[in-house]
């Protein structure tokens, strides 16, 4: 799959880019009332860019220029942006 083809709602999305840009990293209380960070990077192939939420230790496994496969994540939409979230069921691995 390629990241111009995401829309917001889509479950189960499997691709492959490179991390971008990481964007600085805040702390939050996530809907759970559990602390967490989160960091929005720019995850980026051949077809376009997309915001990637990355959560807690997943932010420390990343660094800009890495290829990155990302599986069954999902898409939303925030601020009227689509953004590709991994969430806890999803999976995120660096490729090279």
């Amino acid at each position: 799959m390629k990241i111009n083809e995401l829309k917001p709602g889509m479950k189960q999305v499997e691709l492959q880019g490179k991390i971008a840009d990481i964007g600085e990293t805040r702390d939050v209380m996530t809907k759970f009332g559990e602390p967490g960070r989160v960091a929005t990077a720019t995850l980026q192939d051949d077809s376009g860019t997309i915001k990637l939420s990355l959560w807690n230790e997943m932010i420390d496994t990343v660094n800009v220029n890495d290829e990155v496969k990302i599986e069954n994540g999902y898409v939303t939409s925030f601020r009227e942006e689509s953004q590709l979230n991994v969430g806890r069921y999803g999976k995120l691995t660096v490729v090279k």
